[in-house]
């Protein structure tokens, strides 16, 4: 009985507190509820306030003349028709928009597929490059040698020197006259190489410059890869008989895949826009043969006369767009492997 009555008088207080919440639910104000944003502001207001500045930093930095490119995309300025003044005398801008017409235009000119052509075997050939010679050299600085860290540093180094030093001290040494490579050919009773003069060699030498540039990121990236991997499975597999390369194949591969995948998108990226090497040592010649999207849009604007603002903000937009689709289409294949990113 006294059960009984004890279930009796908690299902009426059950039954009370849910007439109580029906109430106060519909009593309720629409929207009083606080929305998903307003959750997070309340449990992590730290890490808002932390992160504040510096996304309103990015934002005036890069946000603005983001926007404002893609806007000067959309018109036919250039540097006749800006905002500009002329001692004292002030000049409004007298630009008009032109919707997607600098668009057409470039899309419809066979000078963007021919350097989006060459952009991407430039992309394509010194990732490759740099990403073979960095994981061969951490595979081989990994194990215990003498010497192993005077190595690394070696290995390193170019990547602690500034681009723009490295390049000249390249340029030096393509020089046709004066080189040092021109001089070992002829010691060796072979006529000197038109290194930078020459369209063909002129590409080889910007893709030799860009991997011994790129390859040190590589080597650091792949050797902290390696020294994560439990040397556990290595001694596991030789137990049963595992030779090297199915070792590197089943246990280094699988276990380099995450540092892997986002070294070279990185990669892919930076040597999309790797305007250094190729204006530094080039500037995008002889002729136009090692002028990659970047260079030319950068040439639109700071080099040509008229300086065209507008057609140099559409190159800058669809270049970011180029990079956009890729990055996406590369972490949604990235996915469909099984690889969170």
């Amino acid at each position: 009985m006294a059960v009984e009555t004890s279930q009796s008088v908690a299902g009426a207080a059950g039954a009370g507190s849910a007439r109580g919440r029906g109430r106060r639910t519909a009593n309720q104000p629409a929207g009083a509820r606080p929305g998903r944003l307003r959750r997070a502001l309340t449990t992590h207001w730290y890490a808002w306030a932390m992160t504040a500045p510096v996304v309103l930093v990015i934002g005036v930095i890069i946000g603005y003349p983001l926007v404002r490119g893609a806007y000067l995309s959309l018109t036919d300025a250039n540097e006749a028709n800006v905002e500009r003044t002329i001692g004292a005398n002030h000049i409004p801008a007298t630009y008009e928009f032109t919707g997607l017409d600098n668009y057409t235009a470039i899309l419809s000119d066979e000078v963007f597929w021919d350097r989006l052509g060459w952009t991407l075997v430039w992309t394509v050939t010194c990732v490759v490059l740099s990403f073979g010679l960095g994981l061969v050299l951490a595979n081989m600085l990994n194990r215990r040698i003498r010497g192993r860290g005077f190595y690394r540093m070696a290995l390193i180094l170019p990547w602690a020197v500034p681009a723009f030093v490295s390049v000249f001290t390249w340029r030096l040494l393509f020089n046709e006259r004066d080189g040092l490579f021109n001089k070992l050919l002829a010691g060796g009773g072979i006529d000197g190489i038109s290194w930078l003069n020459d369209p063909t060699w002129a590409k080889v030498a910007v893709i030799a410059v860009n991997v011994w540039l790129g390859v040190p990121f590589m080597l650091v990236a792949m050797l902290g890869g390696l020294q994560s991997i439990p040397g556990e499975l290595y001694e596991a597999a030789e137990m049963d008989g595992a030779g090297p390369w199915q070792r590197f194949r089943h246990i280094t591969l699988p276990g380099l895949r995450p540092v892997a995948a986002t070294v070279i998108l990185l990669s892919s990226i930076w040597t999309f826009n790797m305007f250094p090497v190729i204006y530094l040592l080039t500037r995008g010649g002889p002729g136009d043969a090692t002028e990659i999207l970047v260079t030319y849009a950068y040439r639109l604007s700071f080099v040509n006369s008229p300086r065209d603002f507008a057609g140099s903000a559409a190159w800058g937009v669809l270049i970011l767009l180029l990079l956009s689709l890729f990055a996406v289409a590369y972490r949604r294949a990235l996915r469909k492997q099984g690889d969170i990113w």
